[in-house]
């Protein structure tokens, strides 16, 4: 596979833009064509992971909106702005050289990830528009939905002219052939894992190969003192209980000590379903509340359970998100725009929001058409890794004779 993939990562890296995009359109198509298959697949999936968590079975689910959604993102992708090629910068030296710096595919992309389908079309997607071969290894709870969603992928991949191996499919669930791609070096250019903190965890520490990855999305909201109550009400629902199982979720809300009255915001997290788990200064606002351990403040819940602590103003939440944060996304709520600047230079996320709900961690809303994954490293990609954080670059460099004597 891994021979295949360096093959048709070098079609890839010379494969037109028009090329590229007409396969991810045919794949679109097949998609919507076979959805009744995939459909069918994930069905015998659900089945077969009744024991799976809530948040784990959400990400696992498929239905005729999300298999929509898929196509429709394949069609997003290709229209994007291809990187490849790009000339990201170009100077001129004394001696008359003159230099350019062009965006250039990574080669051959490992993905390893768990539970979502999804990531089988978005993550064959990217890699293919940015001019990259992938070998894909989805976890044993999706394997039916996986080679269901992969057939049609690789369908209208070929139905454009374009190697079937640019997209490949590990199907066995055998564990062993993870470890294997994790030690694939020459054939494998970069792995991304997508998964609990387990997969990751394993990936980082057993991996020879250049690993771009994320642990916990423990992620935090912070409502100022000069927050409109109206607005932080309304983020913190939306960033804790609109989809609990994604890695943008919100699990820890920091409410500002001189913020005028945090009881309606979390009456209405508790009105919701969630279990709010408070610091000592706030038990006594609703006999539902919870008190919050040491360990909550560290814990990435991906359910409904979120942990609340009362902060000293702005300085008090970016310390307290320096301490217990993962780098993933965090947010503050203020109509203070000292405040914001304040608080989005000082915290050091991949991502940091004002105003708005961390669920917007997502490459799609960032108008990247998808992503693989949120990076929250600091080397190479940082935030949704999308098109361009698939590539790389190189200089090329144009004279007329010059030597160095």
């Amino acid at each position: 596979m891994g021979a295949a993939a360096r093959g048709a990562a070098a079609e890839l890296a010379q494969t037109p833009t028009a090329a590229k995009a007409a396969g991810l359109r045919h794949a679109a198509a097949a998609i919507r064509a076979n959805a009744e298959t995939i459909l069918a697949a994930n069905a015998l999936d659900m089945t077969a992971a009744a024991a799976l968590s809530s948040a784990l079975r959400d990400r696992l689910l498929l239905t005729p909106a999300r298999v929509e959604a898929m196509a429709a993102g394949l069609e997003a992708i290709a229209g994007l702005r291809d990187p490849v090629g790009q000339r990201i910068d170009s100077w001129t030296t004394p001696n008359g050289l003159r230099f350019e710096r062009v965006r250039v595919p990574l080669g051959v992309v490992g993905i390893i990830y768990e539970s979502r389908p999804n990531v089988t079309a978005d993550a064959g997607a990217l890699c293919l528009m940015a001019g990259n071969a992938c070998i894909l290894r989805g976890g044993s709870e999706a394997a039916r939905s996986n080679a269901a969603v992969h057939a049609a992928l690789v369908a209208g991949i070929v139905a454009a002219g374009l190697p079937a191996a640019a997209v490949q499919l590990v199907a066995s669930p055998d564990r062993a052939l993870v470890g294997a791609m994790l030690v694939a070096h020459g054939l494998i250019d970069v792995i991304i894992p997508r998964g609990g903190k387990g997969l990751v965890a394993r990936v980082q520490a057993d991996a020879r190969v250049p690993v771009l990855a994320h642990l916990d999305g423990i992620n935090h909201v912070y409502v100022d003192a000069a927050a409109d109550p109206v607005k932080a009400r309304a983020l913190v629902l939306d960033a804790k209980l609109r989809r609990t199982g994604v890695c943008g979720a919100a699990e820890t809300l920091l409410i500002d000590r001189a913020y005028a009255d945090p009881a309606p915001i979390l009456t209405a997290l508790l009105d919701a379903g969630c279990e709010v788990r408070v610091d000592a200064a706030l038990l006594r606002l609703d006999p539902r509340l919870r008190a919050a351990t040491a360990a909550d403040w560290d814990t990435e819940y991906l359910d409904s359970v979120i942990s609340v602590a009362l902060v000293d103003g702005v300085g008090g939440a970016t310390a307290h998100i320096a301490r217990h944060g993962s780098h993933h996304t965090d947010a503050v709520v203020t109509e203070d725009a000292t405040v914001a600047a304040r608080f989005l230079a000082e915290v050091d996320s991949a991502i940091v929001l004002h105003n708005a709900s961390t669920q917007f961690a997502d490459g799609g809303e960032f108008g990247f058409g998808g992503e693989i994954g949120i990076a929250t490293g600091r080397l190479h990609a940082r935030g949704p890794v999308a098109l361009e954080g698939l590539t790389t670059y190189k200089y090329l460099v144009h004279g007329s004779g010059q030597v160095r004597g």
